[in-house]
């Protein structure tokens, strides 16, 4: 029988919460610093990226996003980024994902809304063409830049429309942004057939969740690891299989929980709720979603017909065509009997 992290690295997988920004390794963070030397506060040295990404807690997490997010100047930043993110996905075997994209954060930094997603599209065709990786993306709202925020982003989903856009999100911090304002902008994305997975219950309790189901009609829950403190809460997403998108070490990194082995994921396996493993920000959180899925399998104590369990909910919980679900599930199938065999 191979050994668990072997058998991690090989295993397909689809990733459905991490963020196009957030990916940036820091090679490309360091390239992109370089460029902009001088106007810019993130380090133009790979190795000292480290410590500029020890956050205090959430806010300071955001700050530090947002200086990242100020180095993406151009539309060949944007492809360049798209490019190395679904490069490094494809080295750990992800067949698919659903990048969050905050396209208004880099159009109020003066990237045209038309070549910003001409730059995205361009970089999908061509990792699918180079890397035999699927991207797809959700056009998310930056909580903490308010309601214009929400009414920009809105517009370009709905006036752009790239190929690949099939969901529409919320991000940000959680305290002080309440869920219900952005009601309106969500029933337009769904009536316009995008599917709804705001962040919710993250950094805040379990009612931003429900505040999420009721008022935005999530189909997904990004984060929502506070629904383990409410019972009621958990029997719903279990009945209703709405899966709840977990990064377990991005919750430590943002001090959203205190320790890994405090993490609320057995409690909502154990409920019965299905989940997905994610990786979030992966250089940000100095981690990559083959070590989410070892540290998952370490909180779950499973072995590697378990992991590969985890690995056929995550394409459940995708917005997959059902021929493409079982290709997926097919492929992890095979290559979990190959390798325990």
């Amino acid at each position: 029988m191979t050994d668990l992290p072997t058998f991690i690295a090989g295993l397909p997988k689809v990733e459905l919460h991490v963020h196009h920004v957030g990916s940036a390794s820091p090679r490309i963070v360091a390239e992109l610093a370089a460029r902009h030397e001088g106007r810019s506060p993130v380090p133009a040295d790979p190795e000292a990226l480290a410590d500029y990404f020890a956050f205090r807690d959430f806010a300071h997490f955001i700050e530090v996003y947002l200086s990242v997010v100020d180095l993406i100047r151009d539309a060949d930043d944007v492809w360049l980024l798209t490019h190395e993110v679904a490069r490094e996905l494809a080295r750990q075997q992800v067949r698919y994902a659903e990048l969050t994209v905050t396209p208004y954060s880099h159009v109020h930094r003066g990237i045209p809304a038309p070549a910003f997603c001409e730059a995205i599209e361009d970089a999908r065709k061509r990792a699918e063409a180079d890397f035999g990786i699927a991207l797809r993306w959700c056009f998310d709202i930056p909580g903490e830049a308010g309601l214009p925020s929400a009414e920009e982003t809105l517009r370009i989903a709905l006036d752009e429309r790239p190929d690949g856009l099939i969901s529409f999100g919320l991000g940000g911090p959680e305290i002080g942004v309440p869920r219900p304002q952005f009601k309106p902008y969500f029933d337009q994305a769904r009536a316009a057939g995008l599917r709804s997975v705001p962040h919710a219950g993250e950094t805040t309790g379990p009612e931003t969740v429900w505040d999420a189901l009721r008022e935005l009609g999530a189909e997904r829950i990004g984060h929502g690891i506070s629904a383990a403190l409410d019972p009621a809460l958990l029997a719903h997403l279990a009945e209703r299989r709405i899966p709840l998108e977990v990064c377990p070490t991005s919750n430590v990194r943002t001090r959203a929980v205190a320790t890994i082995e405090e993490h609320p994921l057995p409690q909502l396996v154990e409920a019965g709720v299905l989940v997905s493993i994610n990786s979030d920000d992966p250089p940000m959180f100095g981690t990559t979603l083959n070590d989410e899925y070892a540290v998952a399998a370490r909180l779950l104590n499973l072995d590697p017909a378990g992991v590969a369990a985890l690995a056929r909910d995550a394409v459940t919980a995708a917005f997959l065509e059902p021929g493409e679900k079982a290709r997926i599930s097919g492929e992890i199938d095979a290559y979990a009997a190959a390798a325990t065999r």
